[in-house]
């Protein structure tokens, strides 16, 4: 069951086999380019890169995470395989072949997971991390450089206490690098996260804390036989990428990495010329 809405033609839902609905955006004509966002914002965070590749002749296509943004504020399937499940769904409802999908953050997780077990058969043509989760972001014994467990009870603490007020201290700091000396800080920008964030559920989002830091991704990597690009800053705080994108590269069968010297975790918007041209020519390539 889906909405009257074309693909290509502008925006609808879909509504997947336990009921919730996914929004999305879907403009345009050509190889069609699927964007996965990060927590806990939704499609819109992807704006600088659909407008882009939509006037290069791409067909562009983003979606809320269930939880996220305009889909149904879920309680049940906030975890890596039911997001999967979801992008399984709409990429059926599309009929997206030869696709190319681009994940940032727990979007990098999701594209991993999603390339990893519905990738074959031509549906997808690339896939491209941006400061993404995987591996696996949670110390553990096999992963001794990942973040303590305290980080994301922290995380967890905010969401439970003071969601609106979170959501305003993470863009204002870490994500973008703005408590950098000399940051060329965004108010827009900051709003712009927030609103994004407040748009979607808090249970999701709580448990959702749990799917990008926990979910350990090491064999969806192993798994994935198309051609991968890792893109991460080396100033990123929020997923440092000596425990990510380091140890992404080294499972890849065919990956290519790129360090960004001095960029944040949300260098998608802050430095959105550079992005996409790396991504065009690698989209090109």
């Amino acid at each position: 069951m889906a909405s009257q809405t074309k693909s290509g033609t502008g925006s609808g839902t879909i509504t997947t086999k336990d009921g919730t609905q996914i929004y999305y955006k879907d403009w345009g004509t050509g190889q069609p380019i699927v964007f996965h966002h990060g927590w806990p914002l939704s499609s819109d965070d992807w704006d600088a890169q659909m407008l882009f590749f939509l006037a290069q002749g791409y067909r562009v296509i983003a979606h809320d995470r269930r939880g996220h943004g305009r889909s149904t504020q879920t309680d049940v399937g906030n975890e890596m395989d039911t997001y999967a499940a979801d992008v399984a769904e709409l990429a059926a409802h599309l009929n997206l072949k030869d696709a190319i999908h681009v994940g940032h953050s727990t979007g990098g997780g999701e594209v991993a997971r999603y390339v990893a077990k519905y990738g074959s058969g031509g549906r997808v043509a690339k896939a491209v991390l941006i400061g993404a989760v995987p591996p696996i972001m949670l110390k553990t014994p096999a992963n001794p450089g990942g973040l303590p467990m305290e980080v994301f009870d922290g995380f967890r603490s905010g969401v439970a206490a003071n969601r609106a007020q979170l959501y305003v201290d993470v863009p204002t700091g870490p994500f973008y690098g703005f408590n950098r000396p000399g940051a060329a800080v965004s108010q827009g920008v900051i709003d712009n996260w927030w609103r994004q964030g407040m748009m979607g559920g808090t249970k999701a989002h709580y448990d959702c804390i749990k799917a990008f830091s926990e979910t350990d991704f090491t064999e969806d990597l192993k798994a994935i036989d198309v051609p991968v690009l890792v893109m991460h800053g080396d100033d990123d705080q929020i997923v440092p990428i000596a425990d990510a994108a380091l140890l992404s590269i080294k499972l890849l069968k065919k990956g290519e990495l790129k360090i960004y010297k001095g960029f944040p975790h949300g260098m998608a918007t802050t430095h959105a010329d550079v992005i996409n041209a790396d991504l065009l020519a690698f989209f090109k390539a």
